[in-house]
């Protein structure tokens, strides 16, 4: 190993440290390397790698020490390239070269599949907006080989995009593959046992018999009959997994069949709550049958008014089930038969669940992130500052939407089976909700909020979905800020950002002219401002996280005891108010076998299996900008946490769900 120039200098050592990726598997053949310094003078090429053994594994960080090369200084620039076949799959991380002597390591992030035959150059950090990339061409064929291999489209006509084919490096590990498929093997091994030997449910409350052993005892089990409870049913609005819904009533719609005096409000009138902000609805005509070609003709379409008491409490007041008034529609009061109440209230939840799994859950988060994924993938340099930003967020996201859809929304699979909306029932909904969706206000949490009448804290006292979901939003635009500020510190920086305003085309084209056909992407054409930028990036990363651990992580104490949310119901939602059973309730139930697989499934989907927010599996961010961003970023969120577990000690329930650590980066399950 020798020098090109420099032969006067004394000799030092280094080190060479590779990271391999968590990715399906290892180099073959040998890795080279060439370096070169802040005066220009490059290294010979280095061979990294031993012949006695496999080196580069999945997983793996390699040290290769360098004893004979000369004191270099300060490395500013890597060469990287492999031998061997093309079919060889090697991704590599990252890179650092340890200065032994003079206590220096200089970082290249890689974050890229290296071909054989294929030379590439990375400056140090590996972090720069493409105007000011000294290796341009270099950069714009691989944007040009990831428009290929990230290939988008709408795979159901009206949903968001997708990728065509999964490509390998948005597959999952090993060990993660393995972890999720062992939960769900011994589950189902459980369930099938527990259909074996108990036969069928004789009562409600032989329900429960199943939980303790295998399966958690779901929050709503934990008091006596909570899950029959006003006061449960309200609180499902606020902290259950679908707390999107709910809006402050601002007037009686047309179509609700309520009329003065009907309702119970402490003694006020409906104009009077109104006034007093204490009315709240929640209209489900998103899910409403239209034609026969919805597939919705099994669930209802509801339309329900809850009021706050004088303990800020949320009650339900009145349930209407389907959205046109008649003589077989009528509004469910709390003042009704009890068991009629609580019909009215499972169907009520059904076509919530319906509509939570579909669009809250899959259409809105799985499946929408995954759009912006494939086409920052599409658009955006590895060495983009916003790459780098957003890729933690994007981990094994097409992997699980790929599982999802394959092995749960398949014809005649679990959805099928297992729920009454069904799969085309759920395309039909999601269809519906992305057209409305706009990233500028459903996007943008402060803004969502206020479209809901419900930004200000003192009113509705107990959402705390939307106080915990308020501090992480403004930890994670702080966050964003800080990277945008440092990188778009000249307007002209962002005008001149051509793989940037790609990205804004891209997202808002429609999908006839190779776009996500995503709406209210800020800047009317493209990106003008930071401001814009970062509400954009803010957005994306608060959907991938914090409102995929909203919507996901409370499933299984949700669905869990299938009475408290129905994902199924059998026969048909009462058409009138004559008194029913407790026989009626249960056999309106599903049966034992579809009740377990609710409750097998929301329980794997209910588990953390990667790191909490800010805990990054993959390191993408080595510059001084966003090292700088990202340390902030935790200090903030760990306020954020402590903030949280003051408000839950005061708390008559605890809220969880957006406890930071239990916020993971990405839609990973």
């Amino acid at each position: 190993m020798g020098l090109f120039h420099h032969t006067d200098r004394i000799q030092t050592s280094y080190n060479i440290i590779v990271k391999t990726g968590d990715h399906k598997g290892w180099s073959k053949h040998a890795i080279y390397a060439k370096l070169t310094n802040d005066e220009g003078y490059q290294s010979e090429k280095i061979k990294l790698g031993c012949t006695w053994k496999k080196d580069f594994h999945a997983g793996s960080t390699d040290i290769f020490p360098v004893k004979d090369l000369k004191n270099f200084g300060h490395i500013n620039e890597l060469e990287l390239w492999r031998s061997g076949s093309v079919s060889d799959s090697w991704y590599c991380e990252w890179i650092k070269v340890e200065d032994n002597d003079n206590s220096m390591t200089f970082v290249f992030p890689i974050n890229r599949w290296m071909s054989s035959g294929f030379n590439m150059m990375f400056q140090q950090y590996d972090c720069q907006l493409p105007q000011f990339a000294k290796f341009a061409e270099q950069r714009r064929l691989e944007l040009a080989n990831k428009r290929k291999t990230y290939a988008f489209a709408q795979q159901v006509p009206g949903l968001p995009c997708q990728v065509i084919d999964r490509p390998e490096s948005e597959k999952f590990s090993n060990d993660y593959l393995w972890d999720i498929g062992s939960h769900t093997a011994v589950d189902i091994i459980y369930g099938i046992v527990i259909d074996l030997t108990t036969r069928h449910w004789k009562t409600l409350d032989d329900m429960s018999n199943i939980y303790g052993k295998k399966f958690p005892v779901p929050k709503v089990l934990q008091g006596m009959n909570i899950w029959r409870s006003d006061f449960e049913f309200g609180n499902q609005r606020l902290t259950g997994c679908n707390p999107r819904l709910i809006r402050l009533c601002t007037e009686i719609p047309e179509n609700l069949a309520v009329t003065s005096g009907m309702l119970d409000l402490a003694g006020l009138t409906i104009e009077q709550a109104i006034e007093k902000k204490r009315l709240f609805i929640v209209d489900l005509k998103i899910t409403q049958h239209r034609s026969e070609d919805d597939h919705l003709d099994r669930i209802c379409s509801p339309i329900a008014l809850f009021f706050v008491n004088d303990e800020s409490n949320l009650l339900p007041v009145a349930i209407q089930l389907f959205q046109t008034k008649g003589d077989d529609n009528p509004v469910f009061l709390p003042t009704d038969d009890n068991n009629t109440w609580m019909l009215a209230k499972m169907w009520f939840n059904n076509a919530d669940a319906s509509y939570h799994q579909s669009s809250a859950h899959l259409g809105m988060t799985h499946l929408l992130v995954e759009s912006f994924a494939a086409a920052t993938h599409c658009c955006l340099s590895p060495s983009h500052p916003l790459f780098r930003l957003l890729a933690p967020h994007f981990l094994y996201l097409m992997a699980i939407n790929d599982l999802a859809l394959k092995a749960l929304i398949n014809p005649n699979g679990w959805v099928d089976t297992t729920m009454a909306v069904k799969r085309l029932g759920m395309f039909e909904i999601i269809r519906r909700r992305f057209k409305s969706w706009q990233l500028c206000i459903d996007g943008t949490f402060p803004k969502e909020l206020e479209s809901r009448g419900l930004s200000d804290p003192t009113v509705l006292p107990k959402y705390y979905y939307r106080d915990d979901g308020l501090l992480l939003w403004n930890a994670i635009y702080k966050y964003v800020s800080k990277v945008v500020d440092g990188h778009y510190d000249h307007p002209e920086n962002i005008s001149g950002d051509f793989e940037l305003q790609k990205w804004h085309r891209v997202l808002s084209s429609p999908v006839d002219d190779w776009g996500c056909a995503i709406q209210g992407i800020p800047g009317d054409g493209s990106f003008k401002t930071k401001e814009d930028i970062t509400l954009t990036v803010t957005s994306v990363i608060f959907t991938s996280s914090v409102e995929h651990a909203a919507v996901n992580f409370g499933q299984y104490d949700n669905y869990g005891f299938p009475p408290h949310y129905p994902g199924y119901l059998k026969g048909e939602p009462p058409k009138n108010k004559n008194a029913k059973t407790e026989n009626d309730i249960f056999n309106a139930l599903p049966d034992k076998h579809h009740a377990l697989s609710m409750i097998e499934i929301t329980k794997v989907l209910s588990m953390k299996a990667t790191q909490g927010l800010g805990d990054f599996e993959v390191q993408y961010q080595f510059d001084p900008i966003g090292t700088e961003a990202v340390k902030q970023f935790i200090e903030e969120l760990k306020e954020v946490g402590e903030t949280i577990n003051k408000r839950n000690k005061d708390r008559e329930e605890e809220y969880t769900y957006l406890y930071p650590p239990n916020v993971p980066n990405a839609i990973s399950i």
